[in-house]
């Protein structure tokens, strides 16, 4: 199986490992580097062991490694002799992959995660209070399980152009450790008519492995009026489930229907205002019918957003005032997008769906019994 390891910083590379500087640039002939822009510097404390005295701190970096499309599992070493440190790592388009790799002086970690690449190239963002990166290890791993998500915006990842906006499917890598990577494929703006109807329920098939996951959640935007996206819900809203369910199915992979969360909308006595309506009626329908797992974000979301309260719930969702953000300088009062909280204590019901729901082969990997 291949595999592709580096050793960052200044000391001559480890066996085995490529050599990346600070200096180290990506460039096409390479296939590898930093891309341009990025900040890092790089330390040698003179110890034996150079992937643990030896690394770059990458202060706001992206480091850039040309691999052939495919799971992947990859490995970060983090650490320094002498010093406390905090990395942040995100992949691809600012996906949540880890938690901040916390260490004491003296100590490294190594943390493990699975990816799947795709347009040939891995993109990992690194920043943090006091970030360290020693060593990249980038192994294939065809056995790992595939969580693809077909959705809308809030399900899909938010660049960092928009910080902090967060979509749930965003933060779930966070609950699993290596052997199942999170495959976000939700776009904002589509409804399952859009999603079909532009190709990308027909790229996800041509993915989809067995015993991979396809969790579907639409809804937000099937009530629109415009005719590339409106859907009837005991009609073409289940049409166009059908079709996405019937797509794992021939690939031997597994659906699972998720009900659309509820917008912050809250009635005179505190309690959400349902906006989905038959919506919701149509995806239980079609789960019970259909013998699919059906995970009910809606029933959740409900409960979460009533236990905020009005108030308490704009922490959730993307509401901020001017200036708060360097993004949105004017603030933002937006009751259908999360900031960063909001999107994980949605994920959080997700991962207990998945538990509810007894989906064994994905609840062996979560992590730390989430």
């Amino acid at each position: 199986m291949r595999s592709y390891c580096f050793d960052f910083g200044l000391q001559a590379a480890a066996p085995g490992y490529a050599k990346v500087t600070p200096d180290s640039l990506y460039t096409a002939e390479q296939g590898f580097g930093f891309a341009p822009g990025s900040s890092v510097f790089g330390r040698s404390r003179g110890g034996a062991d150079t992937l643990q005295s030896d690394f770059c701190i990458p202060q706001k970096a992206r480091f850039l490694a040309d691999v052939p499309d495919g799971m992947y599992r990859v490995t970060v070493l983090a650490g320094d002799p002498l010093a406390d440190t905090s990395t942040v790592i995100k992949a691809g388009n600012w996906k949540a992959v880890l938690e901040p790799l916390n260490v004491p002086a003296g100590q490294t970690l190594r943390e493990s995660f699975s990816l799947r690449i795709s347009g040939g190239q891995l993109s990992l963002s690194f920043s943090g209070l006091a970030p360290r990166i020693n060593a990249l290890e980038i192994q294939e791993d065809s056995e790992a399980l595939a969580v693809v998500l077909a959705g809308d915006s809030t399900v899909t990842d938010q660049g960092e152009e928009g910080y902090p906006y967060a979509g749930w499917g965003q933060m779930l890598p966070l609950f699993f450790r290596s052997g199942a990577a999170v495959d976000n494929r939700a776009l904002s703006g589509r409804s399952t008519r859009s999603f079909i109807d532009e190709g990308h329920l027909q790229r996800i098939s041509n993915d989809l492995r067995e015993r991979d996951y396809l969790f579907i959640q639409f809804g937000h935007n099937d009530s629109k009026p415009d005719e590339a996206r409106h859907t009837e819900p005991y009609t073409t809203y289940k049409e166009h489930l059908l079709a996405m369910i019937t797509a794992a199915r021939d690939a031997g992979a597994n659906p699972v229907l998720v009900t659309s969360m509820h917008r912050r909308r809250f009635d005179g006595e505190g309690l959400i205002v349902d906006t989905h309506g038959d919506y919701l009626t149509a995806m239980r329908e079609l789960a019970a019918d259909e013998q699919v797992p059906l995970i009910d974000l809606e029933a959740k979301s409900r409960r979460l957003f009533e236990a905020y309260g009005p108030e308490g719930s704009k922490e959730l969702f993307m509401w901020s005032y001017p200036g708060e953000y360097l993004c949105h300088p004017a603030g933002v009062q937006d009751n259908t997008h999360f900031q960063i909280q909001g999107a994980r204590l949605l994920a959080e019901l997700v991962v207990l769906g998945i538990r509810e729901a007894g989906l064994n082969d994905l609840i062996i990997h979560l992590r730390h019994g989430e």
